[in-house]
This record gives structure tokens, sequence and C-alpha cells, in this order.
């Protein structure tokens, strides 16, 4: 894999702050996400190296390692062993004439050292160590409603495409892996992992909170005091809600088993509130301020 400059991706210096990485990925993810430049394989290119480079610099231990070992970075635990073996074999044969090889590296100083230890060519050591690709991310953006229905959705990570399932019920933030949908394995090992973060973006009228929907409709004043009824549109359809007389403003219906979908869980569902906002009459003419100023004084 060629080196990627994580931090030439996010536009930072090597020194940013946490913060500092937070404000770029979010503004560099808005500009080139897939929903604002439909196909445009480019956009979409840098929207997933944007994504990865985020991963990486924005975990304190990854960008450690990232910083030590360039693309190497996943084997960092490994490296830092041999190292460690080498450093006392130097101490234990300091007569031999053995020379260490010590300090930081960048994505492209150390690459010839990494494929010596591991079996690449020019490796005297008759020993290859298989190790696991490296593991990708994405992000995949969705709509409430799209989280609200079992379907499949295909992405373009590293060039290639990947058609997945994406089940009903998930959750902002929430991540799934694909075995071995990541980067090939070195010397044999096995490719690494595809880890899939889903973006759901907040919706105007409905608002989740774990599987239950809750959401605000208007009703007239003349309805909440005689009552009546309203259609009101959900995730799945219209329902006809009955109206008491005598409702109180911010009154709260529970609707079982009208919210959203639960995860992998088939036929289990939260409930939908809907909280009654009572809306006043305005520009009333002087015939009905009458008829108020009368209803007053009952």
């Amino acid at each position: 894999m060629d080196y990627i400059d994580y931090y030439k991706i996010l536009e930072l210096k090597k020194d940013a702050s946490t913060e500092d990485i937070k404000k770029a990925y979010r503004k560099l993810a808005r500009k080139h996400h897939p929903d604002l430049n439909p196909n445009n394989a480019e956009a979409n290119k840098k929207f997933q190296q944007i994504n990865e480079a985020n991963e990486v610099l924005s975990d304190p231990e990854k960008r450690k390692k990232y910083d030590k070992y360039g693309k190497d970075w996943q084997h960092a635990d490994q490296l830092d062993a041999q190292q460690e073996q080498q450093r006392r074999y130097q101490s234990q044969n300091s007569n031999g004439g053995y020379s260490s090889y010590g300090g930081g590296f960048d994505g492209g100083d150390f690459s010839d050292f990494f494929s010596s230890m591991f079996g690449g060519a020019g490796s005297r050591s008759s020993g290859r160590s298989p190790f696991k690709g490296q593991d990708y991310n994405a992000n995949l953006a969705l709509q409430l409603i799209d989280a609200y229905t079992t379907h499949k959705q295909t992405l373009t990570v590293n060039g290639k495409q990947v058609r997945i399932t994406i089940p009903a019920g998930v959750e902002n933030g929430q991540k799934i892996k694909l075995s071995g949908f990541g980067a090939p394995g070195v010397n044999n090992g096995p490719p690494g992992d595809l880890y899939i973060t889903f973006d759901i973006a907040e919706d105007a009228k409905f608002k989740r909170k774990g599987n239950d929907i809750y959401l605000q409709e208007e009703i007239d004043l003349y309805t909440a005091i005689l009552g009546g009824e309203k259609i009101v549109e959900t995730l799945n359809g219209k329902v006809k809600l009955k109206i008491p007389a005598e409702t109180q403003p911010d009154t709260t219906l529970r609707l079982k088993g009208k919210g959203f979908p639960v995860y992998k869980k088939e036929n289990h569902f939260g409930d939908l509130y809907v909280k009654w906002q009572v809306k006043l009459p305005t520009n009333l003419n002087a015939a009905q301020k009458d008829l108020f100023e009368k209803l007053s004084k009952l």
C-alpha cells in the first residue's frame, strides 16, 4: 500500500491539536460528501481518504503509532518488539560488528526495513511471518427513513464496490464489521476487515431516542376545547388520531409499536409519542373578540 500522508489529507500540520483535527474533518467531509458530489469518483475517493485519516489521527494511540511508523503503523507492536529484540542482541554482541536500526520512521524511510524484517525483497531471513492486512474504515450517510427499513446499498471502498445489506434499526454512530474486505495480508496473511460507521442525519420532524420516535403536531384552539380528529404522518404511513375534548397544551399521546424497528429483532418496534401543540387564533376581528370576552365572563 502506498504511503498516504494523513496530515496532508486533512490539510493539517503534524502538531495539530485534537480540536484542529475534528474541525478539519467536519469541514472536508462535508465538502467531499458523496451526497453533495453524485457520480464524482474523485470526490468519493477523497471522502474515503478523509475518513481514513480521521480514524487514525483522532485516536491518540493510533496517531502515535502512525507518527512513528507511517503506513505500517498497524504493525507497530510487532515492530517495537522486533527493535527491542535487536537492541538486546546488540548489547549481548557488542563486539560482533552488529548494527541496530533505531529511531523514528516516516512512511517512506521505513518501508525497506519493514520489508527486510518480514520477508520482503532483499531479506536474508528464511522465515516470513504472515500479518493481517490493514483494516479499512468508511462512513455511510443515511436519512432517518433509510434506517427504518432493511435495504441494500453499494459502497466504493479503495476503488472496489462493496454491496452490503443494512438492517433496519441501525443507529447513528453504529459501526458494523465486514470481515475480509480490507487490505490484502502481508506474507500470505489474512486480509484486513472493513468497518462501516453510519452517519444518520437528524430529521426535521421525527426525533429518535433509542427505538422511540417523538414528534409535535399542531391543533387549533377549537379542536383542543371541543375535541376532534387529526390525520398524522408517521414513518410507516398515516394514522387518524382522536383528540379528546379539553385537551391541554403539550399533552402527549403514546402509540405503542409505531416507533422505530429494533435492530435485528424482527417485528419488534419502539413507540411513537405525539405531543399536541395548541395553536391560538390570531388577527381576530371585533366580533370574535367580543365572543371571547363574553365567554370569559361566564
